[in-house]
């Protein structure tokens, strides 16, 4: 039994080791998450068996926390309705359960992201395809000695774990959400900094001096000063908000396309719930 116990674990360290080469492309897709959060855009995720259970994880960091205090940002597990799964596998088919939900929601300027260990789980295949049909910036998180394929050929960027274990190729999943969740927790957090700084500053400003920037800088009238739209003194000044596009890119990943943005009403985020793997995801049915 002890032997058993450390060969899964140096099992566990190579595919670690292993790992480190994907750093470069998980790099890129936590720059084009944070674009598509720029943008407003909401990030939409599934998987089968354990893979569900890290599709949740990740939605769940990112509308929760991961290590600091931000802003919660939009992200949606596609796994965890039980009306609408059952229903869609029920009257339609399973192989079309997350494709049916990503053409309902997704949207030009977001991203999908599909867990399989294998990259053969025909509906994280359709979810994909579907994804890149709306437009939406399309990742794989997968593993095996096929690089994902079929999955991979819808996907814009394939994090695909050098291990062939199903195990393995899983708990190096887990590390790699992790790590993308840190690029954009830190991302988020300086971003919420700096606009509490610059909340603040605004707030004390003297009369007749400049506050915030860019197009919606204004200036703070002075005490009894007469507003020039309304003619009343002490009006409050209000100006809009300039439009905020996210930045696309296209990586060169197989079948690659570039992404547009859309701009949506802030503050609309769905929780999710968190599962752990039920072991259906190492039958290898495929996952």
């Amino acid at each position: 039994m002890h032997d058993a116990l450390t060969r899964q674990l140096e099992g566990h360290l190579h595919a670690a080791e292993a790992t480190r080469e994907l750093l470069p492309a998980l790099d890129r897709v936590a720059r084009r998450l944070i674009d598509v959060y720029t943008g407003d855009g909401r990030l939409y995720t599934f998987g089968n068996g354990g893979s569900a259970a890290d599709a949740q994880h990740l939605a769940a960091e990112l509308v929760g926390r991961y290590l600091r205090e931000r802003r919660p940002l939009a992200a949606v597990s596609l796994t965890t309705d039980p009306s609408v799964v059952s229903c869609i596998a029920n009257d339609y088919a399973f192989e079309d359960l997350f494709a049916r939900q990503v053409r309902a929601l997704a949207r030009p300027g977001d991203m999908v992201a599909g867990f399989t260990t294998s990259g053969r789980s025909p509906n994280v295949v359709r979810g994909l395809a579907a994804a890149r049909e709306a437009g939406a910036v399309t990742v794989l998180f997968t593993g095996g000695d096929r690089g994902g394929l079929p999955a991979a050929e819808h996907a814009d960027h394939v994090l695909a774990v050098p291990a062939t274990a199903t195990a393995r190729i899983q708990e190096m999943h887990l590390l790699l959400l992790h790590l993308l969740s840190e690029r954009v927790d830190v991302w988020a957090a300086e971003t919420d900094a700096g606009v509490a700084a610059e909340t603040d500053r605004g707030a004390g400003a003297e009369p007749g001096t400049r506050t915030g920037s860019g197009a919606g800088a204004r200036t703070a009238p002075a005490e009894g000063a007469e507003d020039h739209r309304t003619g009343t003194p002490d009006s409050d000044d209000s100006t809009a908000a300039a439009d905020n596009t996210a930045a696309t890119d296209n990586t060169g990943a197989p079948g690659g396309t570039d992404s547009t943005s859309s701009t949506r009403s802030n503050g609309s985020t769905s929780s999710t719930s968190s599962t752990s793997s039920n072991g259906h995801d190492r039958l290898e049915t495929p996952v």
